[in-house]
C-alpha cells in the first residue's frame, strides 16, 4: 500500500555512501554486507546516523543497477575502504511511502511514477528509497515502511 504521493523539498544533508554497479540479480547479495560496512566505518569513526539508511539509483538498466548505499550522518566521514563521504542535496521530490514488503518496490515505482505523470511533474532520471522502518524492526512485512522519493526538474 502507498500513501498518498506529495511534493516537497529535502535539505542538504551529510552522508556516508558506498557506490556500487552491479548485476541486478545481484542486489539481495550485496545490500546486506554493504549497509554492514557502511556502518561499521561510521561507528569506527564516531559518527552517529542521524536517519534511516537509503539507496540512491543513478540508473536501473535491465541488466545492471548503478547506485550508492547511504546513511545521513552527524559530521563528514574520512574515506576508508569502499566507504566515502557524500551529501544529500536540497531538492524539489516527489514522495510516497510504500507500507509493506520489498518485493512490492517495484509495483509501487510503477504506480508512484504513473502519479507523478499524471500530475505534469518532469522526473529526473535518478531516485532514492529510504528504509525507515525493516526487518531489523520487525519481522511481519506489513510493519515496514519505505519512502519512495524522486527528484523533479523545474
Amino acid at each position: 500500500m502507498l500513501d498518498t504521493p506529495h511534493i516537497t523539498q529535502t535539505a542538504t544533508r551529510l552522508t556516508a555512501v558506498i557506490h556500487l554497479t552491479i548485476p541486478k540479480d545481484e542486489i539481495y547479495n550485496v545490500m546486506g554486507p554493504g549497509l554492514e560496512e557502511l556502518m561499521t566505518i561510521i561507528a569506527a569513526q564516531g559518527i552517529q546516523p542521524t536517519g534511516p539508511w537509503f539507496d540512491h539509483h543513478f540508473t536501473m538498466a535491465p541488466d545492471h543497477w548503478d547506485f550508492e548505499i547511504g546513511v545521513p550522518v552527524s559530521a563528514p566521514v574520512v574515506p576508508a575502504g569502499r566507504v566515502k563521504p557524500g551529501e544529500w542535496p536540497a531538492m524539489k521530490v516527489a514522495m510516497t511511502v510504500l507500507h509493506g514488503d520489498y518485493e512490492e518496490l517495484a509495483d509501487a515505482w510503477g504506480e508512484f511514477m504513473d502519479w507523478i505523470n499524471a500530475s505534469g511533474h518532469t522526473p529526473a532520471a535518478d531516485q532514492y528509497q529510504c528504509y525507515v522502518t525493516g526487518p531489523e524492526s520487525s519481522s511481519d512485512p506489513a510493519d515496514w515502511r519505505t519512502e519512495l522519493i524522486k527528484p523533479l526538474i523545474g
